[in-house]
């Protein structure tokens, strides 16, 4: 099974840009997308059923805000839309679907650049959302969980680390988040087939000539926790798809 996970900064935008077009490619089996900005009405939906992709949405109350979705040709066993908190239900930030024995999240991790305020409301949701997975490991052992983080990991993560050390985002207590959601049990995907630098997901749009510069910012993952590492067979970044201020990631895995 291939999965994506791509933050779309808009559907109905990304549609205007041939995100359709590039479905028509048959990119993957499921399509986790965040930040949708829509919900399932506002949007021809029929046009992901006519690929042969089942759809699911979880939109936020705010119009036009957060907001995610999953396209996939293989039919899930369950559906689950968000996990029960809120607070971050309310945003639309979380949709599960379970194949198997597997359950696959695609999350909507919150952004703190706006301000103190969403920064306070992003580390709130992180301590929460770290709670919520090791209860459900007990449940459902094999995980993928896949979304924007909105946090680049370590400094190899990120073009400037030392010009971008008090941006949220690279802040020392959600890399700290990521470092104790690794270590209790989590497998970065993408590092285990590509150790090298240089390999971003997202790029300012404010200076539309940084993505052509590759001045950009792993903050795209799809991760496993133990149980799937010998699952695992090939995850990469495609830069080159341009829909969005962020492009695909994917992962192979046996299921």
């Amino acid at each position: 099974m291939r999965i994506i996970s791509y933050n779309v900064n808009g559907i109905r935008a990304a549609m205007k840009k041939g995100f359709i077009d590039w479905l028509k490619t048959n990119p993957a089996d499921v399509i986790c997308i965040q930040e949708t900005k829509a919900s399932k009405d506002d949007v021809e939906h029929k046009l992901f059923n006519d690929l042969g992709y089942n759809d699911y949405w979880f939109s936020a109350q705010k119009k036009g805000y957060s907001g995610v979705a999953v396209f996939t040709k293989k039919k899930p066993d369950h559906v689950e839309y968000g996990n029960g908190h809120k607070f971050s239900d309310d945003e639309g930030r979380i949709l599960q679907l379970d194949f198997g024995d597997v359950r696959l999240i695609n999350a909507y991790f919150p952004s703190g650049t706006s301000g103190d305020e969403r920064q306070d409301f992003k580390y709130k949701w992180l301590d929460d959302f770290l709670i919520y997975l090791k209860k459900l490991r007990k449940k459902h052992p094999k995980l993928i969980l896949c979304g924007d983080y909105n946090i680049a990991h370590t400094e190899i993560d990120i073009h400037d680390p030392k010009g971008n050390k008090k941006s949220s985002g690279f802040l020392p207590e959600e890399r700290a988040w990521m470092t104790k959601f690794f270590e209790s049990g989590w497998i970065d995907t993408f590092r285990v087939f590509h150790p090298e630098p240089h390999r971003y997901s997202w790029w300012s749009q404010r200076f539309p000539s940084v993505r052509l510069q590759n001045k950009g910012w792993r903050i795209d993952y799809i991760n496993v926790t133990e149980p799937l590492k010998k699952n695992l067979k090939d995850a990469d970044i495609f830069p080159d798809i341009k829909h969005s201020d962020h492009c695909p990631v994917f992962l192979d895995i046996k299921i």
